[in-house]
């Protein structure tokens, strides 16, 4: 319990304060731009359930104040990494580091670069027709493969 409810309120609930605030105190007034950032849990997070119902919420979140903010200026939006070559790829097992690039079609590892430039893109004047939305930056990796391994029923 401690740990479902250490990660839902860091990932959901304090994505929600921080949004939440930063509108009060400035966008509903000026209009601005959130860019939250999710995890590749489309085809669920094995392991990790607490992070990918998290997650999902924050995308959800982002979709539902995309349409009430719009009256005032604000865009929001999300970026959903795939396994990126990062130091936070060491806090998960040894052999989902090692094959994670295997069961995407890219056949290899994103960089924070290139998360960084997703970010980038859509706060820019290019992204300026884009709210709601959630980028995802996985190399294919949400759309094919087995990240993770379903044990025999044995």
């Amino acid at each position: 319990m401690n740990g479902w409810n250490a990660v839902v309120s860091t990932n959901l609930n304090g994505t929600w304060y921080v949004t939440q605030e930063v509108a009060r105190q400035w966008m509903l007034a000026h209009g601005g731009k959130i860019v939250s950032i999710v995890a590749d849990m489309w085809r669920g997070f094995p392991g990790m359930v607490h992070t990918g119902a998290a997650r999902a919420g924050v995308v959800n979140m982002t979709k539902t104040l995309a349409v009430e903010w719009a009256q005032f200026g604000v865009r929001i939006n999300a970026v959903a990494p795939g396994v990126i070559a990062s130091s936070g790829l060491t806090r998960y097992p040894p052999e989902v580091a090692a094959n994670a690039w295997k069961s995407t079609p890219m056949k290899r590892l994103g960089t924070v670069d290139e998360i960084a430039w997703a970010v980038v893109f859509l706060v820019s004047p290019a992204g300026a027709f884009i709210t709601g939305e959630t980028m995802k930056i996985d190399g294919g990796g949400s759309l094919w493969g087995d990240r993770w391994p379903v044990p025999d029923p044995e």
